[in-house]
C-alpha cells in the first residue's frame, strides 16, 4: 500500500502515550493470554469484572473518573512529535508511525463520509507496556482493542513486530491498516448500537461474539474497497495505490488469527468450537473478502446470516 506523497495528514485523532512521543516496548503475550487482532471487549469486561456489550463495569463514577479523562496516574499524552514527524503521505510511505496515521486518517474520513452526522470520529490511543482504559487497565499483551466505554482505539504498535514473529503472519502496511479498519469497525457497531445486543461473554461458534468480530473484519474489507478513492482534507485521495499483494496478506493475516488456528498452533492444540469468540480462520478470510469485494457493508451483516462460512 502507498498514500500519496502530497497528501496532508492529521494527528489530531491520535493519543500519543508513549514516553517521548515515540518508541514502545515488547510485545508480553504468554501462555492463554494471546493477543489477538481485536481482543474482543465483551471478555475484557469479564476479566475485569464488568457487565454489558457497551457499559462500563460497575465501578463507582469516582473509580472511572481518571481512566475516562484518558490518562492514568503519571502518564501524559504529548502530540508534538508526532505532529512534526508526520505531516505528509511521504512520511507516510517512509515510517511505520506515519503509516498508522495515515491509515487512521483514511478509515475515519470513509466512516464520516458513509454515515454522515451518525458517525463519531474516535481517537486512537499509541502506548507502551500498559495504560488506563474506560474498560480498565490494559496492557500490550491484550493485543489491539476498542473500548466503548471511552470510545477510544488502543495499540501498542510493537502488536506489528509480534504479528509476524509469534503468529507467522507475513505484516506489512496494509495489514497494520487491517487490523485498525477492524478496531474501527467495532467503533461503528457501537455507533450504530450493534454491540450493545450482543451478550458480555458470549462464546461459540455460533455467538454473537463470533458474529461481531466476523463483522467487522467485513466493516474492514469495505473500507479497503474505497480506500484508494477516499480524500485528505484537500480532497486528494490520501492512498496512492492497494495492491493484489497487500489483499493476499490481509487474508493471510486473518487465517492466523482465527480461533482454530490460535488454539491449534499457540494454544493446548485442542481446537474447542465452544470456546471460540472470533471465527475460524476461513471466516474471518471470507467477511474480509466479502467486505472488500462488495464495498457494501449492508453484507456485513452477519447476524442474520444462517451460515458465517
Amino acid at each position: 500500500m502507498r498514500f500519496n506523497d502530497g497528501a496532508n495528514l492529521d494527528t489530531s485523532d491520535i493519543q500519543d502515550r508513549r514516553g517521548g512521543g515515540g518508541g514502545g516496548g515488547a510485545l508480553a503475550i504468554g501462555g492463554g493470554g494471546v493477543g489477538v487482532v481485536g481482543l474482543i471487549v465483551f471478555v475484557l469486561f469479564q476479566l475485569l469484572g464488568g457487565s454489558g456489550g457497551s457499559g462500563t463495569s460497575t465501578s463507582s463514577a469516582d473509580q472511572l473518573g481518571p481512566v475516562l479523562d484518558g490518562l492514568g496516574q503519571g502518564q501524559t499524552a504529548d502530540n508534538t512529535a508526532i505532529r512534526q514527524r508526520c505531516r505528509s503521505g511521504a512520511d507516510a510511505n517512509r515510517t511505520e508511525e506515519c503509516a498508522v496515521v495515515a491509515s487512521i486518517d483514511s478509515i475515519q474520513d470513509y466512516w464520516g463520509g458513509l454515515l454522515g452526522n451518525r458517525y463519531q470520529r474516535a481517537d486512537t490511543v499509541f502506548f507502551s507496556g500498559s495504560t488506563d482504559t474506560g474498560c480498565g487497565a490494559a496492557s500490550s499483551g491484550m493485543g489491539p482493542f476498542y473500548c466503548p466505554a471511552d470510545k477510544l482505539v488502543y495499540i501498542d504498535l510493537s502488536f506489528y513486530q509480534d504479528l509476524q514473529t509469534r503468529f507467522g503472519a507475513q505484516g506489512g502496511t496494509f495489514v497494520d491498516a487491517y487490523v485498525l479498519a477492524h478496531e474501527y469497525g467495532h467503533h461503528v457497531q457501537d455507533l450504530l448500537g450493534i454491540e450493545s445486543k450482543v451478550k458480555s461473554g458470549a462464546t461459540g461458534a455460533t455467538s454473537g461474539s463470533v458474529r461481531l468480530e466476523l463483522q467487522a473484519d467485513c466493516f474492514a474489507g469495505t473500507w479497503a474497497n474505497h480506500a484508494e478513492n477516499v480524500p485528505d482534507p484537500s480532497g486528494q485521495p490520501l492512498i496512492a495505490d492497494i495492491t493484489q499483494d497487500d489483499i493476499y496478506r490481509a487474508l493471510d493475516t486473518a487465517g492466523r488469527i482465527g480461533d482454530d488456528y490460535i488454539e491449534k498452533n499457540l494454544g493446548n492444540g485442542q481446537v474447542d468450537p465452544n470456546s471460540f469468540t472470533h471465527g475460524t480462520s476461513a471466516q474471518r478470510q471470507k467477511w474480509f473478502r466479502t467486505g472488500y469485494t462488495s464495498g457494501d457493508p449492508n453484507r456485513c451483516d452477519t447476524f442474520s446470516a444462517t451460515s458465517l462460512g
